[in-house]
């Protein structure tokens, strides 16, 4: 695929207007209300959020204020026959990034095959040798997923990224959803939509699918989710998901290990928990296995881990499947855990450490997006097509002292949906993050997942840190 070529794919209207199949009963029902009393509950929705507290923190942001999080009230509606094809694409690319991540901490055949060449591990920081020879309760890594999809026509949708360490926003998912109940129960009964309501429980019980064998079947697994505290960026995340699993909300400071077994600090005495759903990054887990001076982890959690005495979700060590230059190889790495080619492609992407595609990165850098191979949420990227030339020249400073440190991709057109605005519908860009849950019983995808949108005008951003929103994604029932 080449950089973006202006033709753009809007999933509620087809070329000459007609609103597609997938929003024809919405859209019956949109065109028949009263726009005056579309614009108070576009009102109402906000109040919604900002009464039940559903913010976030932005890094780096000096004034470290909380900020609401944008929300629109008009649906992204998918069918239920493209909800299949992109469950077999998923189920299949999580599959692999399982089986990847095992032989990737043991026997390395992918590279002792040439598919994968060695220096992808080598001096990266995502590769813990700690977890090498370790094999995971359950034989599962990746506990949780996120994969970032992007739709660029009918049939198109493509995988942006995968996030295997500690995916985000599942959270705003459900109140999404929540919120649209509230505000148009009439819309559920006029229109089949899949529930999402049932994630919380279908993630306890994947968890305690994953407890270690020793702590299984003669009682119940404590299951524990373990924060950095309230000055995280997605605190509310965790507070929220524990109190709905009806798990234990814990700091670092509330867990220490007795007898070998990690436990908690209760107002009767310690008591020992059976799995972490940890949402504290790899070198803040362990002071004694990572950053010495982390207080947000328990020191030893690593040796009861390896010595099969809790599980961590998700496993150690999955960031390597996040890191964006491996992302360029996992064509190759579908293909060959799987056996199958991928039904859901890879976005077309250079890898920067490389010569060859450095020079054309260089050459066409007004056309490209480049992101840090380890970055995430719209941080030190760069959208060549909206940048000054000032800010290309910085850039490409950067790229040339470390052009390890990126990869670059085309600028793709992706699909619109409409958001409601004071004028009326108008169309933004969107990506989507189903939650996908992995345990030793199988693959549980969600129907739906968070679309986040670009609320800006011709904006290609959707992170909520850069000033994107959030909207219910509704999957049609059959």
């Amino acid at each position: 695929m080449s950089a973006a070529t202006g033709i753009k794919y809007d999933e509620m209207l087809d070329e000459d207007g007609s609103v597609r199949p997938a929003y024809a009963e919405f859209r019956n029902w949109y065109d028949s209300q009263d726009k005056a009393w579309l614009k108070r509950q576009d009102a109402e929705a906000e109040r919604f959020f900002r009464r039940i507290g559903i913010t976030f923190n932005v890094y780096g942001d000096d004034a470290a204020e909380e900020r609401l999080i944008p929300f629109d009230m008009i649906p992204r509606i998918i069918t239920a026959r493209e909800w299949r094809k992109l469950t077999r694409g998923i189920e299949q690319r999580v599959r692999a990034l399982n089986a990847f991540l095992q032989d990737l901490y043991h026997r390395q055949e992918i590279i002792r095959s040439g598919r994968l060449p060695i220096h992808a591990l080598r001096n990266n920081e995502a590769f813990l040798t700690q977890m090498i020879g370790f094999t995971p309760p359950g034989a599962v890594y990746t506990h949780i997923v996120g994969i970032d999809l992007v739709r660029t026509g009918p049939e198109e949708f493509m995988v942006l990224e995968d996030n295997a360490r500690t995916p985000s926003g599942v959270s705003y998912m459900l109140e999404n959803r929540e919120t649209m109940m509230a505000m148009f129960p009439e819309l559920f009964t006029r229109i089949p939509v899949r529930p999402v309501s049932d994630y919380p429980r279908r993630l306890a019980r994947s968890l305690r699918a994953c407890a270690p064998p020793a702590f299984k079947g003669s009682k119940r697994p404590v299951v524990a989710v373990l924060t950095p505290g309230i000055y995280n960026s997605a605190y509310f995340e965790h507070a929220f998901l524990a109190d709905q699993m009806g798990a234990e909300l814990v700091e670092g400071s509330d867990l220490r290990v007795v007898d070998g077994r990690v436990a908690m600090r209760t107002t009767c005495g310690y008591k020992a928990v059976d799995v972490i759903y940890r949402r504290v990054d790899d070198d803040f887990l362990d002071p004694l296995s990572f950053n010495k001076n982390s207080v947000l982890g328990v020191a030893g959690i690593m040796d009861v881990y390896r010595a099969g005495g809790i599980t961590i979700a998700n496993a150690p060590g999955t960031g390597i499947a996040d890191d964006k230059a491996i992302y360029s190889y996992m064509p190759e790495i579908v293909e060959f855990y799987t056996g199958e080619k991928p039904i859901l492609d890879n976005v077309p992407t250079w890898r920067c450490s490389e010569p060859d595609s450095l020079a054309y990165v260089l050459d066409n850098l007004k056309d490209l997006v480049v992101k840090e191979v380890h970055g995430s949420g719209g941080y030190g990227m760069l959208i060549g097509p909206t940048s000054s030339k000032k800010e290309l020249a910085a850039f490409e400073e950067k790229l040339r002292a470390r052009p390890e440190n990126y990869i670059a991709q085309p600028t793709l057109s992706l699909s619109t949906v409409p958001i409601f605005t004071k004028e009326g519908l108008a169309p933004r860009h969107v990506d989507l993050r189903p939650f996908v849950l992995v345990s030793p019983d199988g693959i549980d995808i969600t129907p739906g997942g968070l679309t986040r949108v670009a609320l800006k005008k011709g904006s290609l951003v959707v992170n909520s840190s850069q000033g994107g929103g959030t909207k219910d994604s509704w999957v049609l029932d059959e």
